[in-house]
């Protein structure tokens, strides 16, 4: 920057000796324009497009510039140390010096300046005869030869810059700017220097009212008005306090003497000997001698091997131990983290100087003492029935008809087969559970209990002679018991066949006189009895077929035949309306199917009085009357 700025001033039309009426830079991008100068310290510049650093350096250019080519008019010294700053008194040198020098121009020189005043517009800083352009200190001239370019020295490496300075490109020259603050108790100069502050000029300093500041290189010390006695100093507050001599004072006693501090002075007292650790004094009481640890009262290493050493011992451990040479003690090894996983196969336990191994729940420790082996739990017999040996654990298991404890997982408890879900159907009458089983019972009379030993068979009493029906009386079995039933057929009906065989059917057939025309006349051809035993019917899904009336009659008869369908009915009996009868037909006859709807309770007695007409083109020709005697037995089964 000062390069520049002297470069430019020494150069420049604008500076000159005396009063400037007015004069116009147009190089620099810029209108500087001088007034008349009445007198120098109030030369301004007016800039009309450039900032205020660009105006503050032409003011220094011109004014201190000035100032110092008017010194030289005046016989004055070039070297007049004046208060206007470094950079002001660099220009005003420089422009005093060569004030000197102009006024001694050559011939030749005044010639090239009137051939360049000849050619006034060209270049654009300096023109150094037969139209030849030049361009000032800190520029490079452009490609056309006329206008000039900034030089950044920065960029080229070209600054004076110091180490801890910064370099910054500025028009026509360059500064270095500190980088480092230049700390406390200085501050940076117009030259990029660090000066000292002088906290007592400017009043920056803390000292109190008894106190002078005085000035140092960037700090400042405080001085007391009152000057204490020897052995005293000025506190904060200006009072005089004690100084303590052995503290401040390095060795102020000789050798062998210790010092205490005194009101305002010491003392130095011989001194008494003190044994540091590991030591006491001798019985006369001038050295220290070792202690031997190892045969003190106290016992240094608890039981270990103890070593005495000047000043101090060293414990030899028992394995197991380590010695710890801060707390001076064996201390127990943990093998037990310090190996994980390598002593023992499933837990290891610490001890003092050793450790344990153990094993997990079924195992055994093993002879080594480190391995586990399976543990065989069956061997003390923990579950109450049977038991199965498992790597590392075991397991119950119960007989047939017991399950294992839901609680202890040991304990067989018994199967009450009877109270299960499926219980109902083990038995078919009633079901008696036992320990570890069960067994099924039939009704007391009536049924036996059949070989598969759940089911309840009936007792066929009109085959083994077990019933009490007379001999006028048929006997016929129903489920858990029997029917003694005396039939007799209606007048003039007669029993189809001669004997009175057992049998579960008894027809009676129509068999008139001659001459009874009533009997004749009535269209009941036969009147049969029959017999059924049904079960309890509990559950009732679907109908069940229980009694079939075969006909002769064929189905989709011809004309000619005088037959053409049968109809069925139940006449009476039907209990609760528990029955219904169908038609079908089977093998080309019809049939007559009576079917059980409904559940019906036993025990349970009725006697379904059933009708087949044959019906034929000419009408009603006939018809058959069956008496199904129906017992419901009071079980199911």
């Amino acid at each position: 920057c000062l390069s520049f700025l002297l470069t430019y001033c020494l150069s420049s039309p604008v500076c000159l000796s005396g009063a400037c009426p007015l004069a116009c830079l147009q190089s620099a991008s810029f209108l500087l324009c001088l007034p008349s100068l009445p007198e120098i310290p109030s030369h301004r510049l007016f800039p009309l497009h450039e900032s205020p650093m660009k105006s503050s350096l032409f003011f220094m250019c011109c004014d201190c510039c000035l100032l110092g080519k008017a010194a030289q008019e005046q016989g004055l010294s070039c070297d007049l140390n004046l208060s206007v700053g470094y950079q002001c008194g660099q220009v005003y040198h420089s422009c005093c010096v060569k004030k000197t020098q102009d006024n001694q121009i050559s011939a030749t020189e005044q010639t090239e300046r009137n051939v360049c005043a000849a050619f006034s517009g060209k270049c654009a800083h300096l023109c150094i005869g037969n139209d030849t352009c030049a361009c000032l200190k800190g520029y490079k001239l452009k490609p056309d030869n006329r206008n000039c370019e900034d030089i950044n020295e920065c960029l080229l490496g070209a600054s004076s810059c110091r180490g801890g300075e910064r370099c910054i490109n500025t028009e026509g020259s360059f500064r270095c700017q500190r980088e480092v603050s230049c700390g406390t108790g200085y501050e940076l100069t117009d030259n990029n220097n660090c000066k000292d502050i002088d906290e007592c000029e400017t009043g920056f300093h803390n000292c109190g009212p008894g106190f002078v500041c005085q000035n140092t290189q960037g700090s400042f010390r405080c001085l007391p008005k009152v000057k204490c006695g020897a052995g005293f100093i000025q506190d904060a507050l200006g009072n005089c306090i004690d100084i303590n001599e052995c503290v401040t004072q390095t060795s102020p006693c000789h050798r062998g003497q210790i010092c205490i501090n005194t009101v305002g002075s010491y003392i130095c007292q011989r001194n008494s000997v003190n044994c540091g650790r590991g030591y006491h004094l001798n019985e006369d009481g001038t050295r220290c001698i070792d202690i031997d640890e190892c045969k003190g009262p106290e016992k240094a290493c608890a039981g270990h091997g103890c070593i005495n050493l000047l000043g101090s011992y060293r414990c030899e451990c028992e394995p197991g131990y380590i010695f710890n040479s801060i707390s001076r003690v064996c201390e127990d090894i943990n093998e037990c983290r310090h190996f994980p996983g390598r002593l023992c196969a499933h837990k290891c336990d610490n001890t003092l100087g050793s450790y344990k191994c153990s094993c997990t729940t079924g195992f055994k420790l093993a002879g080594d003492g480190r391995n586990c082996d399976d543990l065989n739990e069956c061997e003390n017999n923990p579950c109450s029935q049977e038991c199965a040996n498992v790597y590392g654990s075991y397991q119950c298991y119960c007989r047939r008809g017991y399950q294992l404890s839901d609680i202890d997982g040991m304990t067989c408890e018994d199967i009450d087969e009877c109270a299960l879900p499926t219980g109902g159907h083990i038995c078919s009458y009633r079901c008696h559970n036992t320990p570890g089983s069960f067994h099924c019972s039939c009704p007391v009379t009536g049924y036996t209990l059949a070989p598969n030993g759940r089911s309840c068979q009936d007792i066929d009493e009109c085959v083994t002679g077990t019933h009490t029906c007379t001999v006028n009386q048929t006997c016929f079995n129903t489920q858990g018991g029997f029917q003694c039933l005396s039939f007799e057929c209606p007048n003039n009906y007669r029993r189809a066949g001669e004997t009175l065989e057992r049998s579960d059917t008894i027809r009676c057939m129509k068999s008139c006189q001659p001459t009874d025309v009533a009997c004749v006349l009535d269209p009941t051809h036969s009147v049969s009895h029959t017999f059924i035993s049904l079960p309890t019917f509990r559950e009732f899904t679907k109908p069940e077929e229980i009694v079939f009336l075969r006909t002769t009659v064929p189905a989709f008869g011809s004309y000619h035949l005088s037959s053409y369908d049968v109809m069925f009915e139940i006449l009476e009996g039907n209990v609760e309306n528990a029955f219904d009868i169908i038609k079908r037909v089977e093998n080309g006859m019809y049939v007559g199917v009576v079917r059980q709807v409904k559940a019906l309770i036993g025990p349970l007695t009725t006697v379904l009085k059933l009708s087949m007409r044959n019906l034929t083109t000419q009408g009603d020709t006939g018809r058959n009357i069956i008496n199904v005697h129906v017992v419901v037995s009071e079980f199911w089964f």
